[in-house]
């Protein structure tokens, strides 16, 4: 009787601890998802909010070249989660910005009259709404800020076509005719 009351009593401890380190483990994850944490030497792993980067890709104007469920710009790549590596490397996606970087400002300052501005914080939050499949779900036109609307439906003065127009005019006084080449 003994040897058995010893046993209960040893699995109502170990369960006892197994719950408080799991309440203790999902406290803990819920607050590194939404502050980040900080490694042995210092540096700082921001949070990767999806549903922060939902609202980011619409309000900072990544939407106008980039496409999720279909909605938004075709100027460069869908960025649709089904499609990303999985696991994905959030420094490699950042990476592939990097070298693409000089081609999106160039794209930015032309379809947006500048340059979208990204903390590192804000770059993690987009980062992980690319990669969330259920986050990808919820987004729909509602999300996109009106401005923001109009610069991808051609409004305002930053949009590709009256540029285009210009460029024909300056080709067209070249004195250039198509039979002189």
């Amino acid at each position: 009787m003994k040897q058995q009351i010893t046993i209960t009593l040893a699995f109502v401890l170990g369960m006892t601890a197994h719950t408080a380190f799991a309440q203790d483990n999902a406290e803990i994850s819920d607050h590194m998802s939404r502050s980040g944490f900080v490694l042995e030497n210092g540096l700082q792993i921001p949070a990767f909010d999806p549903a922060k980067g939902r609202k980011l890709f619409a309000s900072k104007g990544c939407v106008v070249c980039h496409s999720v469920n279909g909605i938004g710009g075709e100027d460069a790549p869908e960025f649709a989660a089904e499609y990303m590596d999985d696991p994905m490397n959030a420094f490699d996606f950042a990476a592939k910005m990097w070298r693409g970087a000089p081609a999106m400002i160039a794209m930015q300052e032309d379809e947006m009259g500048g340059q979208i501005e990204l903390t590192g914080d804000e770059l993690a939050a987009i980062i992980a709404f690319v990669h969330d499949t259920d986050e990808q779900a919820k987004f729909s036109q509602a999300d996109i800020p009106h401005d923001i609307e109009e610069m991808m439906h051609g409004g305002g003065d930053h949009g590709m076509e009256p540029e285009a127009e210009v460029h024909q005019e300056d080709a067209g006084d070249t004195g250039h005719s198509e039979g002189n080449n």
